[in-house]
């Protein structure tokens, strides 16, 4: 009998690794990064502790990807997070359960058709509009020379705040609509028009409990708007030379909301941005530099260009996020790009393999004057020098040395007797495969 059942037992076994279901392929990725870095005077005050911090934080993800076969996949990211000192992953035990799951999606083709559903990431217009993670649903036609990807994202789900209430559910929701059509042009030119959609019945409950809070219409309406309909009408051009590249981007905010005091706002908003690079031998001379409108208050429209919750649009090191994407200087936009304009020229150098520097020079304003604590308005963000040097320690682990420092104008300084530059120096060790 003990024969017979380890005869039956490698049977199974074999039975097991032979079927065609366990034909998957498993791919394994991931990132992991250490940074070090000190802030100081942030809020452009020399007698403010709320600018000045140094730590240590340490990011972790890793991906999985079944391949079932040529049309289906099986996603998923996880990542954990860790302040140094701090529990409870980053303290003394680091026995923490800070365990998060970024994605998780089917990705499979049906003919020449994509479809992606599920917690997954995206990005629209550069980030100008939408770089994050997203509950939804995107659907991309593939043809030879172009793309034609509809997607739709549940930014909001109302049915937990008013499931015990009178009012519908769904009059709560709020939802992305978006068609990013792309046309390859002779190799050399990407044409990207597109059209984004945002519609809530009722907006009271996505702004008024913070959950739509990342976008400044938010911030100024609250619990005050009701329906809310606001578009993006924009285009992307991207243009690969021989000696380099040049981009554009334009972007115009339409729609309306509804507020409880009976007014409609329109908003009226636009955004353009440009950039490119020249490469001349181990030299690689850049910039680029955008304009998002501002509001005058001459009217009842919204003419301040605002991004949707879901935006991340990264440049400067101190004034937008860079490297060290946890604070910003005072007044500045960070991510969010809205009521501000801001120009960039640098130039990279290459003198080996392993090694890359980059020195670049950001001028930075608001669109629109602000009032500030010192007295009067203000709109001069201020001038901002960064140094990155990036080395190859060992082959995939990268160190990146970072140091910024921002000749602060009166709108970060706000005009105080105490005022003081901003500055920042730090180190990033990563990895990817």
């Amino acid at each position: 009998m003990k024969k017979l059942g380890m005869l039956a037992l490698a049977a199974v076994l074999v039975a097991m690794f032979t079927m065609p279901a366990w034909a998957i392929e498993s791919e394994f990725g991931g990132y992991w990064r250490t940074r070090f870095y000190t802030t100081q005077n942030f809020t452009g005050e020399d007698e403010s502790e709320a600018g000045d911090f140094s730590g240590v934080d340490t990011r972790t993800r890793l991906y999985y990807t079944a391949t079932f076969h040529e049309n289906l996949k099986f996603v998923n990211k996880f990542e954990w997070d860790a302040i140094w000192g701090t529990g409870p992953l980053g303290d003394i035990g680091a026995d923490g359960k800070e365990f998060e799951i970024k994605n998780s999606y089917v990705d499979f083709n049906t003919g020449p058709v994509n479809w992606k559903v599920g917690i997954q990431g995206a990005v629209f217009a550069r980030g100008f509009l939408f770089d994050d993670d997203f509950s939804g649903v995107m659907v991309n036609y593939k043809g030879e020379t172009f793309e034609l990807p509809f997607v739709w994202v549940k930014a909001y789900e109302g049915t937990e705040l008013s499931f015990n209430n009178a009012q519908d559910a769904n009059d709560l929701d709020a939802d992305y609509f978006g068609i990013f059509p792309k046309f390859t042009l002779g190799g050399m030119f990407d044409v990207n028009p597109y059209f984004m959609y945002i519609y809530s019945k009722d907006a009271s409950e996505w702004f008024g409990t913070g959950a739509g809070n990342h976008s400044l219409l938010a911030n100024a309406l609250g619990a005050e708007a009701e329906e809310l309909n606001m578009w993006y009408a924009g285009l992307d051009l991207d243009v690969d030379f021989d000696m380099g590249a040049a981009w554009f981007t334009g972007i115009y905010q339409g729609g309306d909301v509804d507020l409880q005091t009976g007014e409609s706002l329109d908003f009226k908003a636009w955004l353009l941005a440009l950039g490119g690079n020249v490469n001349v031998g181990m030299f690689d001379v850049h910039g680029r530099a955008f304009y998002a409108s501002g509001d005058d208050d001459d009217d009842e429209d919204i003419e301040q260009f605002t991004p949707p919750q879901g935006r991340s649009y990264y440049w400067s090191e101190i004034m937008g996020y860079g490297i060290f994407d946890f604070t910003t200087s005072n007044n500045a936009p960070a991510d969010n790009i809205s009521n501000v304009w801001a120009a960039n020229l640098g130039v990279a150098v290459k003198p080996m393999d392993k090694l890359k520097v980059a020195l670049d020079v950001w001028y930075a304003a608001l669109a629109e004057k602000i009032e500030v604590a010192g007295g009067g308005e203000e709109d001069v963000l201020g001038t901002e020098v960064d140094l990155v040097i990036t080395y190859e320690v060992v082959e995939n682990l990268n160190l990146d040395l970072v140091g910024a420092y921002l000749f602060a104008g009166d709108a970060t300084t706000e005009n105080l007797d105490n005022d003081e530059n901003p500055y920042e120096v730090g180190a990033r060790l990563s990895l990817a495969f």
